[in-house]
C-alpha cells in the first residue's frame, strides 16, 4: 500500500474522492470539504492545515481520511484542553496534533473510507500504524480520530473515548401526534403548550429544502448565524458567507432550511443536514428573541421533517440536556487517541478510565428523565 496526503481536497477530484467516501453521508463528500477549503474557513492559518490521507494498491485507490495538522484544539467537540494544558505544564508542546475529524462538525460518521472490495481490517490496521509514523515524521503531540461509527474502530496503542450526545430516534411513527403519545400526560402538555405559544406569539414556521432557499434567504440566515457566535461566543462564527454560498450551491439537495416568519419578516433560521437515514441539526440563529421559538425551529421541525421523510434518527449536535424532556435519549458517541510521549499516554488511559465510568453514570441519568410512558 501507498499512502499519499494531499494539502488540500482539491488535490483529489470529487468523482474520485466521492468514489470512496460515497455521498450520502454529507459531511465526507469532497463538496463540504472543498467548501471549508475554498471559502478559507478551513487553512493552515485557521489552525486546521489539510493533511487529507489516500491509500493507493497501485493505482487504485483504496480509502480516503480527512485529515489535518491542527494548531488548537477549537471547533472540534471532543475536548483535549486539559490534556495541552498539563503538556503546557510540564514544557512540552501539546500542538500540533493529527486529527482526523470533520471540522466543525460533531457528527458520528466514517472517517477512513473505504472502497467496498478492499479488506477493512487490514487496509485500517495499515492505516493505524501509518497515522502514529506520519505524526511522529511531523513532531505531533498525538493523533485523535473523532467521531467514530463504533467503540472499537482502531486498536491499541489507540485508546477509546467515549461521549454522550442526545438523539431523537423514529420509532415508525406516521405524525407528530404518534410521537406524543409515547410521552407522559404531563410531559405531553408541557410540550403542546410550547408550541402553542410560539403560534400565539404569531410565528410561523417553514421548512425548505433545496431550490426553496434563495440567495436572499441565505444572506437572512447567515446574519442570523453570525449574531447568535457573536452573542455566545464574541466572534461571528468559524464559516463565512463564501462557505454557505458553495455548499447552497453544490449539496442542496442534502440541506433543510427552518425559518420563522413574523409580520412578514424572517426572525430566525435554523440549518440541517440530512441523508438517506438521519437528520442533522448545525446552526441556529435569530435576529428576534422569542419565548420557546428555539425548541421549535431546532428541535420539533426536525422531528416532524424525519416523520415525513422517513428518516430514522435526528442528531441534533452537541450537549443539551434540554433535549431529554423533548424525548431525545442519550446515546454513546466514539473517538480514537494516540499519544506520542508514554508517561502522558499512561495518564490519560487512566483519566478516560474514570471519564467511562462517570459517562456510564450520566447516561443512566440522564435516562431516568426521558419523558416516555413506562411499560
Amino acid at each position: 500500500m501507498e499512502f499519499r496526503y494531499l494539502r488540500s481536497i482539491s488535490e483529489i477530484s470529487h468523482q474520485q474522492w466521492n468514489a470512496i467516501s460515497g455521498t450520502d453521508y454529507p459531511f465526507s463528500r469532497h463538496e463540504f470539504l472543498a467548501a471549508l477549503e475554498l471559502s478559507g474557513s478551513v487553512s493552515a492559518k485557521t489552525g486546521w492545515q489539510p493533511q487529507h490521507l489516500c491509500v493507493y494498491q497501485g493505482e487504485q485507490l483504496l480509502a480516503v481520511m480527512p485529515l489535518y495538522i491542527k494548531q488548537h484544539s477549537y471547533g472540534e467537540y471532543i475536548f483535549d484542553w486539559s490534556w495541552a494544558e498539563a503538556y503546557h505544564r510540564h514544557g512540552y508542546n501539546y500542538y500540533p496534533k493529527l486529527l482526523a475529524a470533520i471540522p466543525f462538525t460533531p457528527t458520528t460518521g466514517p472517517r477512513l473510507c473505504l472502497h467496498p472490495s478492499c479488506d477493512a481490517d487490514m487496509v485500517q490496521e495499515a492505516v493505524s500504524q501509518q497515522l502514529i509514523n506520519h505524526a511522529q515524521q511531523l513532531h505531533a503531540s498525538s493523533v485523535h480520530v473523532l467521531y467514530t461509527e463504533q467503540a472499537a474502530g482502531f486498536n491499541a496503542p489507540f485508546m477509546p473515548r467515549s461521549s454522550v450526545q442526545f438523539h431523537w430516534f423514529n420509532q415508525g411513527y406516521n405524525c407528530f401526534d404518534d410521537f406524543l403519545a409515547q410521552f407522559k400526560s404531563r410531559k405531553r402538555k408541557a410540550l403542546n403548550k410550547e408550541r402553542l405559544r410560539v403560534a400565539q406569539q404569531g410565528i410561523r414556521l417553514q421548512r425548505l429544502t433545496g431550490a426553496q432557499i434563495t440567495d436572499e434567504i441565505w444572506q437572512q440566515f447567515y446574519a442570523f448565524y453570525q449574531s447568535t457566535y457573536a452573542k455566545r461566543s464574541g466572534h461571528g462564527g468559524y464559516l463565512n458567507r463564501d462557505f454557505f454560498n458553495r455548499i447552497a450551491s453544490n449539496m442542496a439537495e442534502q440541506i433543510m432550511l427552518v425559518i420563522a416568519i413574523k409580520d412578514q419578516t424572517i426572525i430566525a433560521g435554523a440549518l440541517n443536514f440530512f441523508d438517506s437515514h438521519s437528520l442533522y441539526g448545525r446552526y441556529w440563529g435569530c435576529h428576534v428573541e422569542a419565548e420557546h421559538l428555539h425548541f421549535e425551529a431546532c428541535y420539533y421541525q426536525g422531528i416532524e421533517f424525519c416523520i415525513e421523510q422517513g428518516l430514522q434518527r435526528f442528531d441534533s449536535g452537541a450537549q443539551g440536556e434540554h433535549k431529554i424532556q423533548r424525548g431525545f435519549q442519550p446515546v454513546d458517541t466514539y473517538s480514537q487517541h494516540w499519544i506520542a510521549r508514554p508517561d502522558f499516554a499512561d495518564a490519560i488511559k487512566q483519566f478516560l478510565q474514570q471519564e467511562t465510568a462517570e459517562l456510564t453514570r450520566y447516561k443512566q441519568q440522564c435516562s431516568e428523565h426521558l419523558p416516555f410512558k413506562t411499560v
